[in-house]
């Protein structure tokens, strides 16, 4: 499973970043080969400065090696080695129209100190943060969602949309960090559903990528946009910064287990702002996007 999987991994990171090139029209993806002193390693993409994404980054990952302490103790487990790989991504658009994408698909592996599997389980998903709120989008991008789901089982969607609200939750703020997607997490064979059945999912979820973002790209790319909009941008990735150093497991797993500092740090956009209690103007598009993160919203009816 784990190199099947890791085999997945490395031709949809190329799928995704050949596309994406063509997308931005501009700028191209720099590929960064990297290796752990515990164990396995990555390849990082990183996009800069392009016509359509500010920044962005498709990273793979293979590590393994003994499970760090603090990590035991989250797991609940004693002395074991792991093995986890993985694809995440994350692209900060230039124009505020286009929102913010975020996606992650990962393995996972126990083992006891003689080398004997005890554990395995898949996770990931995909969510999507706008900067202002256009509805057929949001709509867009979850209805590619729930087909993928529906392909598998007919209440995942259901399962793993409440779950993405439920995750991506900024609690010191009492807002949702957009407006959602997929989460799951510990997805392990049981007694209906084989360990081989989640992979099936996952990758189905990780093909779906692209047709779940690409379309809304190429319908805001090149909207016009005011300076204030922008700053507004900046401003609204503040929160993004947020989450990820304060909530965001998958960034605390990396910095435990002496993740590569750069690629667990892509994922924060390169231009963002802070400002004294910023409140939007009522009635405003951005107080429309502010009203919608304090309550998830069911876009499929």
């Amino acid at each position: 499973m784990k190199t099947s999987f890791s085999n997945y991994i490395e031709q949809l990171q190329d799928r995704i970043t050949n596309r994406l090139e063509q997308l931005d029209g501009g700028a191209t993806f720099q590929e960064d080969l990297w290796e752990r002193e515990e164990g396995g390693g990555g390849r990082t993409r990183v996009i800069e400065n392009g016509n359509v994404f500010e920044k962005g980054g498709v990273n793979i990952s293979k590590v393994h090696g003994d499970l760090p302490p603090s990590m035991q103790a989250y797991f609940g487990v004693k002395d074991c080695t792991f093995f986890a790989c993985g694809l995440s991504l994350v692209l900060h658009p230039k124009n505020p129209m286009v929102p913010t994408v975020h996606a992650n698909w990962r393995y996972f592996e126990l083992y006891d100190m003689k080398g004997a599997k005890i554990d395995a389980w898949f996770g990931g998903g995909q969510d999507l943060t706008p900067y202002y709120l256009f509805e057929e989008d949001a709509l867009h991008f979850h209805t590619v969602c729930k087909r993928a789901c529906d392909a598998h089982e007919g209440d995942f969607y259901k399962t793993f949309k409440e779950k993405c609200d439920q995750y991506f939750w900024n609690a010191h703020r009492n807002e949702a960090r957009g407006i959602g997607g997929l989460f799951f997490d510990y997805c392990k064979a049981t007694g209906t559903f084989s360990i081989e059945q989640w992979a099936n999912f996952v990758c189905e979820v990780g093909d779906s990528f692209l047709e779940s973002y690409v379309p809304i790209v190429e319908r805001r790319k090149d909207s016009a946009y005011s300076k204030e909009q922008r700053e507004w941008q900046e401003i609204r990735r503040g929160r993004y910064v947020e989450f990820n150093l304060v909530h965001d497991k998958g960034t605390l797993f990396g910095l435990k287990t002496n993740g590569r500092i750069e690629s667990i740090l892509m994922s924060l956009p390169p231009k963002v702002q802070w400002n004294y209690n910023h409140q939007p103007k009522k009635g405003s598009p951005e107080e429309q996007l502010v009203t919608v993160l304090k309550q998830p919203v069911e876009w499929i009816k």
